[in-house]
């Protein structure tokens, strides 16, 4: 089926027809129903390369992302379904392990000349970024320092979350507090580990060295983390995690070590996946909201290839944090001992 077939059934001229696929110009509305109706009936699809040829645009939008990382599924069903909703196909180039997925991503969006891209890792956030901006691609991404005409930045508002876990878990009458940390390269987990200590020395909290653990948002990591604070001649009495992967590992080595979560040990997660919910018992933790940041990323890049492209549109946007309470938080020795 061609528009000129398209353009007979419909009794409208070409022109007519490719305007209303493409939405450019303007048609009389009966017109455009009419034309509407005919490429519903026939099931029409246009062909993109032709319509990219004409357009300079692919209405293709890459996003690529860290599929290891569970926290990114809603933001992939989310951006999925705005491309719908707005006439975009998206690209998905998923990051493994293995660093030849870095190229591959890099190829597949420069081969398939995506309008924009968004990336949403937890690591080489910078590769990405000279490669496409280089190459006039538009890009979207998260906790950046870098800035330019053709790149937005999606920025977490750690902070807020990690100070209300630690005044929550101060309320509760826990002063020996924990925490496991992200991989160092990480700006997200770097930002993370500086609230966390500045939130304890707001309310007066020691930090003790030994309770500043490494780890790297792995489930192995929290499961270390437990083993040495199990090991401690003092141990904490709550823990918060950089990811709720690692408070999964913490909540699973404490039920091995007889430790019980929350009666012994609280623990608090970040980023609120959807498995932490069916946890026993049920995590708290700080949301990070997903589809919040997959709707800021997507409006991002249509800024970016729209035609009426906002010149003072910022180029940058907030998500903010919040906690989410449920079960594996209690109170802490102080409370427990004056509330028997």
């Amino acid at each position: 089926m061609t528009v000129w077939e398209i353009a007979k059934r419909a009794n409208v001229s070409i022109a007519t027809v490719s305007r209303v696929i493409n939405g450019v110009g303007n048609v009389d509305p009966s017109l455009a129903r009419r034309v509407r109706r005919v490429v519903a009936e026939v099931g029409y699809y246009p062909n993109t390369h032709a319509r990219a040829l004409v357009s300079g645009r692919s209405r293709t939008l890459g996003l690529v992302l860290d599929i290891i990382n569970p926290f990114f599924s809603e933001i992939l069903q989310t951006f999925t379904e705005l491309g719908f909703d707005h006439d975009y196909r998206i690209l998905l180039s998923p990051l493994t392990r293995d660093s030849r997925s870095l190229m591959a991503a890099v190829r597949q969006m420069s081969e398939r000349r995506v309008d924009g891209l968004a990336v949403m890792s937890s690591a080489n956030e910078d590769f990405f970024i000279e490669a496409f901006t280089g190459r006039n691609i538009p890009c979207v991404a998260v906790d950046i320092d870098h800035s330019g005409e053709l790149l937005k930045t999606i920025r977490i508002d750690y902070e807020h979350g990690i100070r209300q876990a630690v005044q929550h878990l101060a309320a509760l009458g826990h002063a020996r507090i924990a925490f496991i940390g992200g991989s160092a390269n990480l700006k997200g987990a770097a930002s993370q580990k500086i609230a966390f200590q500045k939130c304890m020395m707001e309310i007066g909290l020691g930090i003790s060295p030994q309770l500043l653990m490494a780890g790297d948002h792995s489930i192995k990591s929290g499961r270390a983390g437990m083993t040495a604070m199990a090991a401690l001649p003092e141990r904490p009495s709550a823990v918060v995690c950089s990811h709720d992967e690692t408070a999964i590992g913490v909540i699973r080595r404490g039920s091995e070590l007889g430790i019980q979560i929350p009666g012994k040990l609280s623990v608090v997660g970040f980023h609120d996946i959807r498995m932490g919910q069916y946890l026993v018992p049920p995590l708290t933790t700080v949301q990070i909201p997903q589809i919040e940041i997959a709707k800021a990323a997507f409006g991002a890049l249509l800024d970016f290839v729209s035609a009426q492209r906002r010149e003072s549109s910022s180029s940058s946007s907030t998500i903010k944090t919040n906690l989410v309470l449920r079960c594996s938080t209690a109170l802490g020795p102080d409370r427990t001992t004056n509330n028997p």
